[in-house]
């Protein structure tokens, strides 16, 4: 039974809230919630808790926000919560050894690509920005270094529309990968799974996301633009510079190798269609 499944969650976005909520309705026992400390957010930077933690406290779910894992006091209380597994999405900071094999079942993460393609901190991203329209979700058991420990299960993605928004690919991948956890982690606590070492040598690697990124030249080639900005969708926003300002490219279209521009944010100005910006 699910329930009889005592899970311990780390995670902080809204991604983490996807396989929160499926864990839930999949009868698991969500027994703590760890995630990053309330943050200072938006133009009038407000405190502003994490969706993970918002998540919990709508549900009665224990909250942990330490700024640091490596804390022996941490240590023994997340031993007392007695979890069966850890689970990791999107949790944003090195999990240190010890806390890892603290559970019977280890800690297993969702990590959204087809390991060991595409391991660090911005695999939807990367994906988007290499053309890779095979991708996928794979569940690992986390280990000391980033993204490479044993797989425990892998699925292929099918994606209708190539290439799709960051939100859009990374929304179902997330999916895809909760529910690939849970059909697993029954089979997984029995000793059903037999867990399986990465190709390391075909490993590649995708880095941490600057805002500086998301620069963008007009006349470089269109369809990498274009990547570009499907890619950055959200944050950093892919831009432009116009009389020294920056312009966030909202929405655009690409067809027979023209890049049109649809809709975007002047620096100190509310969104418009890019004719009107033209104008």
């Amino acid at each position: 039974m699910n329930k009889n499944i005592k899970v311990g969650f780390f995670g902080t976005p809204e991604y983490a809230v996807i396989v929160l909520e499926k864990l839930k309705t999949a009868g698991f026992d969500v027994a703590f919630v760890l995630t990053n400390p309330d943050r200072p957010q938006g133009r009038k930077m407000l405190v502003t808790p994490p969706p993970a933690k918002v998540w919990a406290e709508s549900n009665g779910v224990a909250v942990l926000q330490p700024e640091t894992l490596k804390s022996a006091e941490l240590e023994e209380t997340l031993k007392a919560f007695g979890c069966d597994v850890f689970v990791v999405m999107a949790y944003g900071k090195i999990i240190p050894e010890s806390i890892l094999n603290i559970p019977k079942g280890k800690t297993l993460n969702i990590h959204p690509s087809l390991l060991p393609k595409f391991r660090g901190p911005s695999p939807i991203e990367s994906a988007i920005l290499a053309d890779e329209k095979n991708t996928g979700v794979t569940i690992m058991r986390l280990d000391r270094e980033m993204d490479h420990g044993p797989i425990i299960a892998q699925k292929e993605a099918t994606i209708e529309t190539w290439p799709p928004k960051a939100h859009e690919l990374g929304t179902l991948l997330v999916t895809e990968g909760a529910d690939l956890l849970i059909s697993i982690l029954p089979d997984w606590m029995d000793g059903k799974i037999q867990e399986k070492e990465q190709d390391h040598s075909q490993a590649t690697f995708c880095k941490m996301i600057k805002k500086e990124d998301g620069l963008i030249d007009l006349s470089d080639d269109a369809y990498k633009n274009f990547l570009k900005i499907r890619a950055y969708d959200g944050w950093p926003s892919a831009y432009f510079m116009k009389d020294g300002k920056r312009v966030k490219v909202v929405e655009a279209s690409h067809t027979d190798g023209v890049l049109t521009l649809l809709e975007v944010v002047p620096e100190g100005r509310n969104k418009m269609l890019y004719q009107d910006f033209l104008r």
